[in-house]
């Protein structure tokens, strides 16, 4: 049966329309209490601005056959354990019986990009690792792996499609990262997340804040396009549904 990518365009266009009008909403209640955090940091924190990510993932996971899981999404039970650290909050889980299905990572840079590119690659990769490694040693029990995902949007702006220059003072850097800018670094980050198997699945959303009123967005690559994402996430769904089902 053919995988159910739920329409996952238009709701991701709905999403990012979301997206800026949420910060939008966020920043005006600021001013208008007098409680304006430095820079954008309060439209950032207010709210779940990518919840419209979350119901695409839910929509996939019905679509493609897993009625019966747990979409979990309360701070209280997106928990798992790691190796490095006794646990991590993921964004999303999804969890069948007792079976670990699915982790995703929903993460947006706006403004500051060169403050929050290294933070936001550090994060992901030791994420990851983290859980791997608590997964090699039998932390979710003897199951097969679940899909990994990470999910980031970021502001296209001139200050993320400028060049930016490196600091080579002793070695130089791979050549891919001359001259680019954070959305090819983020671009860069995404693809090699996934070559080097830290996630099932890796996707950059760039879309500029006039998005608010066309939820316009653009990918940079195949590899880190949404519909990769979406794609590798509906087809390990659908094989969990299957592998679950009572007529298999």
């Amino acid at each position: 049966m053919a995988l159910d990518l739920a329409n996952y365009q238009e709701h991701a266009k709905e999403a990012i329309m979301v997206f800026w009008g949420n910060r939008e909403a966020a920043l005006r209640n600021q001013v208008e209490s007098g409680h304006v955090d430095a820079g954008t940091r309060g439209a950032v924190t207010a709210g779940k601005n990518l919840d419209g990510f979350i119901a695409l993932m839910r929509n996939l996971v019905v679509a493609n056959g897993l009625h019966h899981a747990n979409v979990h999404v309360n701070k209280g039970l997106v928990v798992l354990p790691g190796f490095f650290r006794p646990t991590k909050q993921w964004d999303l889980l999804v969890v069948n019986g007792h079976r670990l299905v699915a982790a995703i990572e929903f993460k947006s840079q706006v403004g500051s990009f060169g403050n929050n590119y290294n933070n936001r690659t550090e994060e992901a990769i030791g994420t990851a690792h983290c859980l791997w490694t608590a997964y090699r040693d039998g932390a979710l029990g003897n199951e097969p792996r679940p899909f990994l995902g990470w999910l980031m949007v970021v502001e296209d702006a001139p200050g993320s499609q400028a060049p930016v220059r490196n600091e080579e003072p002793h070695f130089p850097v791979f050549p891919e990262f001359r001259g680019a800018s954070y959305l090819r670094r983020y671009d860069l980050l995404c693809q090699k997340l996934v070559r080097e198997q830290l996630y099932s699945a890796a996707a950059l959303l760039a879309t500029p804040q006039s998005a608010v009123n066309t939820g316009s967005y653009t990918e940079l690559s195949t590899l880190s396009g949404l519909g990769n994402f979406v794609t590798a996430f509906a087809g390990h769904i659908a094989a969990e549904a299957a592998r679950t089902s009572p007529s298999t």
